[in-house]
């Protein structure tokens, strides 16, 4: 009985509360690396059916709905296969027009200022050269992302146009994202508010790639340094 309770109150705390993911891409490099376990609120902006373990984003609306703040990183359900969970950055709230002009991203028709930092080595691809490039957003929102040099596809894009009930996602290394900058079929397109999870709230611990925590044997593969870190 002790270990059916414990089963079901963990299990609804990873519904209601808090839940454990791992980062499988380089889409949110420099920020976040393939092999982080990174720890997800869903109560930050209520709950839908994808917050379910395994669900699925059925239906619109949620209970007890707060809408993401722009420069969020958010978990969702892909919406073109829900059985994947991708992560991005919120850029495009309902309403905003969204467009990247020669890799500058403008929200109705202004800058996000940028301040490049140098020049450095892809984390999980180090014979690829990036440039550091921070973002500092109106709300005092900031953070690194990866530029992969000009003239890349995303770099230049039409104008997005976020209805209600919408948002456009981008990933940090820009030039190794599908994200809202690609339609549907092949990225995320506009994703629908029900098939947001939570907020990505810290990253718990990393591990190099091939360790885990049931191998014992690799447990020297943790990451020193990206424990207990605040996703920015």
């Amino acid at each position: 009985m002790t270990v059916i309770v414990a089963l079901v109150l963990a299990t609804a705390f990873r519904t209601i509360a808090y839940q454990p993911f791992t980062i499988p891409s380089s889409s949110m490099e420099p920020g976040l690396v393939v092999g982080d376990y990174i720890v997800v609120s869903k109560f930050a902006y209520g709950w839908s059916r994808a917050s379910l373990p395994a669900g699925r984003p059925e239906g619109e609306g949620r209970l007890g709905q707060r809408q993401p703040r722009r420069g969020d990183v958010v978990v969702f359900r892909l919406p073109r296969d829900p059985k994947q969970v991708w992560i991005k950055r919120v850029i495009g709230l309902p309403g905003d027009a969204v467009q990247v002009r020669g890799g500058t991203v403008f929200v109705n028709d202004r800058p996000i200022p940028q301040t490049r930092l140098g020049i450095t080595q892809d984390h999980d691809d180090p014979a690829r050269t990036v440039r550091l490039v921070a973002e500092t957003l109106p709300n005092g929102k900031h953070y690194v992302t990866y530029d992969g040099g000009p003239d890349l596809p995303g770099d230049d894009t039409e104008i997005y146009r976020v209805p209600a009930g919408r948002y456009l996602m981008m990933g940090d290394n820009r030039d190794n994202s599908l994200d809202g900058r690609w339609p549907a079929s092949v990225g995320v397109g506009l994703l629908p508010a029900q098939n947001i999870i939570g907020r990505a709230e810290f990253i718990a611990w990393s591990w190099k790639p091939g360790a885990a925590l049931v191998k014992p044997w690799t447990w020297t593969q943790l990451r020193g340094g990206r424990f207990f870190v605040p996703i920015r």
